[in-house]
């Protein structure tokens, strides 16, 4: 099987998103030749408030999926998440990151905290980048295979008022990070060739 990268991109403040990050990363690990990569982004990457981190930038530009996580801060990402976005400004100048997989996840203390929004935004960004989002194919109450318990088709919500995540939350982003590999997968031999046909009808 080729070897298929997967990144894990995320900023937890009290520990909730770094749960969902490990259920994300346990689920993508369940396919054979994954290789996870998974970073929190801390106080020290942040420069006069500006992410820096030329090591991770160099990582994910060897990775075929990556996977972002932010709690929901007033209806967006935390600041400290958007720091990475703005970051990746040169990566999206040049393109870096187009046809390759991208997806999400996000908790929030309220049951409708505009978690959507956080999504959205991380969603936004894979599509400047020129990345194919993945959501979850789990319709809420009809075929949701026992996930998404909150009905968000964009990627995982979760809802934490305890500091501890709940069972099916866990669940979806373990499915979500599974879900994740297998496109990853199935994917990677096309990317080349998607590229080519691209550039080919771009110069005609």
């Amino acid at each position: 099987m080729t070897q298929v990268r997967i990144a894990i991109v995320y900023f937890s403040q009290h520990g909730s998103t770094q749960q969902l990050a490990d259920a994300v990363a346990k689920g993508a690990a369940e396919y054979s030749g994954i290789d996870v990569i998974s970073y929190r982004i801390e106080a020290s990457t942040m420069v006069a408030g500006r992410f820096v981190d030329k090591d991770l930038f160099q990582q994910l530009s060897s990775v075929d999926a990556i996977i972002m996580g932010s709690p929901t801060y007033m209806g967006g990402v935390a600041a400290q998440f958007k720091a990475f976005i703005d970051a990746t400004s040169d990566v999206w100048s040049e393109q870096r990151w187009a046809n390759r997989i991208a997806a999400g996840f996000t908790c929030g203390s309220g049951l409708n905290g505009d978690q959507t929004a956080c999504l959205q935004a991380m969603n936004t960004l894979a599509s400047q980048q020129g990345m194919l989002w993945v959501g979850l194919d789990a319709a809420h109450g009809v075929r949701d295979q026992g996930v998404n318990r909150l009905g968000c088709q964009l990627g995982v919500v979760a809802h934490v008022t305890s500091g501890q995540l709940h069972p099916t939350d866990r669940a979806s982003a373990r499915y979500l990070g599974t879900r994740v590999a297998a496109v990853a997968i199935a994917s990677k031999p096309l990317r080349p060739s998607i590229c080519k046909k691209v550039e080919a009808i771009v110069e005609q």
